[in-house]
């Protein structure tokens, strides 16, 4: 069996735009502890997560993704999610989450958003 990956890959803002996360892989039990020390840190004022490539998100991922939410809220910084795929979707639709969490159909449309 193959080992669960996520690959975070980080953009730096530009120019005023926010800093984008993108995500490739599962965001899952296996990868959170890893994704969330990766992401604390992260200081950008403004942050998208680039959720296109993600193949595969549980619960343990939506509770790292609030997790995220609120720390950033708590440092009066910016979250938002975007490109959430329709199992993504489906997910955060059940959990009840799309009324809480900012999320835009692209980074594009976040990017406009955050500004």
């Amino acid at each position: 069996m193959q080992p669960v990956k996520l690959d975070v890959h980080l953009q730096e803002s530009h120019n005023g735009t926010p800093s984008v996360a993108k995500l490739d892989g599962k965001l899952v039990l296996e990868t959170v502890s890893e994704f969330l020390q990766t992401m604390r840190p992260q200081a950008a004022p403004n942050l998208v997560i680039d959720m296109s490539d993600v193949s595969f998100l549980d619960s343990a991922g939506v509770g790292a993704l609030v997790q995220l939410f609120v720390h950033r809220r708590n440092q009066g910084q910016k979250f938002a999610l975007a490109g959430l795929t329709g199992q993504a979707t489906a997910v955060m639709q059940v959990s009840g989450l799309v009324k809480l969490l900012p999320i835009y159909a692209s980074v594009a449309e976040a990017a406009r958003q955050a500004n």
